[in-house]
């Protein structure tokens, strides 16, 4: 296939090209600018994503494309920072859309990152894909994401939204920012630990965004989260005794609202997310338990 990826010097964005050029698909780059280590061999087409439709030498005769540029939802949200959120997801889809009727020969399919965050703050309830929204801001932004992405579908294009999780790996997102203080023994539950933390290991996140890709029949949102999430509490133990340190200093939500403002709703949100969308599709995730997605990441990948 070709595949044409926006956000694709990203934290998954990246890894996605990996998989995608060593499974033989032709990948196309899309971002701000071309970064050192990315892949050689792939053409790169320069896009700001919140100002301009992307080029359509960059769209024209893809197979896919697999949306993933967006400005980081976690830090602190001034009002410049929410309409930064806001532009760089919904803004930017549109334009990706209307450029999409404006190739000649246009993808199959849109695959279009979106969050759990979507959900929002859920307390015990199971969430699947057809569950309702929430409130607040990122839910707000995730219902106008998918709005804008769902448009393709009057061009006969599917679109397949991907609410993702926690995305775990050592080198970014929330979990190299737990490391730290979790290495030197300072790490620990959040508030009271109950709420529910929907997670996913790097390597099904890109699988899952390959799959969506190839499988003709999708065409709806997937949830791209471990079958299995875990209470905050559980989640700090696991990673404790994956490093082999003590997990005992809880972190006060005043805490949490001090250092993240509005934001940190995200943070002690409960999410109790499960795939079963993805799971009937047929996919399989190599990583659904937390304890072993950890040692793999943090204790086999360290030994290879």
């Amino acid at each position: 296939m070709r595949v044409t990826v926006t956000g694709a010097s990203g934290f998954i964005g990246s890894r996605l090209v990996a998989h995608l050029n060593a499974h033989g698909h032709e990948v196309r780059l899309v971002g701000r600018a071309p970064r050192k280590g990315m892949l050689a061999s792939a053409r790169f087409s320069i896009w700001d994503a919140a100002a301009s439709e992307p080029p359509a030498d960059a769209l024209e005769a893809a197979d896919a494309v697999i949306h993933l540029a967006g400005e980081p939802v976690a830090q602190r949200w001034t009002p410049d920072v929410k309409r930064r959120i806001r532009a760089s997801r919904v803004d930017s889809t549109n334009l990706l859309v209307n450029a999409l009727g404006k190739v000649g020969a246009r993808p199959r399919v849109l695959v279009c990152a979106s969050a759990t965050g979507y959900y929002g703050d859920r307390g015990e309830e199971t969430l699947t894909e057809s569950s309702t929204p929430g409130t607040g801001f990122l839910p707000e932004v995730c219902v106008e994401w998918e709005r804008a992405a769902s448009r393709a579908r009057e061009m006969g294009v599917r679109v397949v939204p991907v609410r993702t999780g926690m995305v775990l790996h050592p080198e970014g997102g929330a979990l190299d920012q737990m490391l730290p203080p979790f290495r030197w023994g300072a790490g620990g539950r959040i508030g009271s630990g109950q709420q529910w933390m929907s997670w996913i290991h790097m390597a099904d996140m890109v699988r899952l965004l390959a799959h969506a890709a190839v499988t003709p029949g999708l065409d709806a949102p997937l949830n791209a989260t471990s079958p299995n999430p875990v209470r905050n509490a559980e989640f700090t133990r696991t990673l404790g005794r994956t490093l082999r340190r003590p997990a005992i200093l809880p972190v006060p939500e005043f805490m949490v609202r001090m250092l993240f403002g509005e934001m940190a709703s995200v943070v002690t949100a409960s999410q109790r997310v499960t795939p079963r969308a993805v799971l009937d599709s047929g996919f399989r995730f190599e990583h659904e338990l937390l304890g072993p997605a950890l040692v793999n990441l943090l204790v086999e990948k360290q030994a290879e």
